[in-house]
């Protein structure tokens, strides 16, 4: 099950290395060089996609989301340029 969007406004906005396993988060915005960010994006890491972290490799790095219906795989470095905020 998706969450909606959230309306929240006492949400501060993390990053994508930062949200608890099993959370739901709307992504925010993609920071970074435009190589970099433009293949995050085309990934479908865009504004307002719901994400959700599934689990971390066993020394941390890399992490697997769970964006729209898809999973992937994402080097820490990467998580930290996208910007989420929390879903309800």
């Amino acid at each position: 099950m998706k969450p909606e969007a959230t309306t929240q406004s006492d949400s501060q906005p993390l990053t994508l290395d930062n949200i608890p396993i099993g959370m739901w988060a709307h992504v925010l915005n993609v920071v970074g060089n435009g190589l970099n960010a433009m293949r995050l994006m085309e990934m479908g890491l865009v504004p307002g996609a719901p994400v959700s972290v599934v689990r971390s490799a066993p020394l941390g790095d890399p992490i697997q989301i769970r964006i729209r219906d898809y999973h992937l795989a994402l080097r820490r470095g990467e998580a930290r340029m996208i910007s989420v905020i929390l879903a309800d």
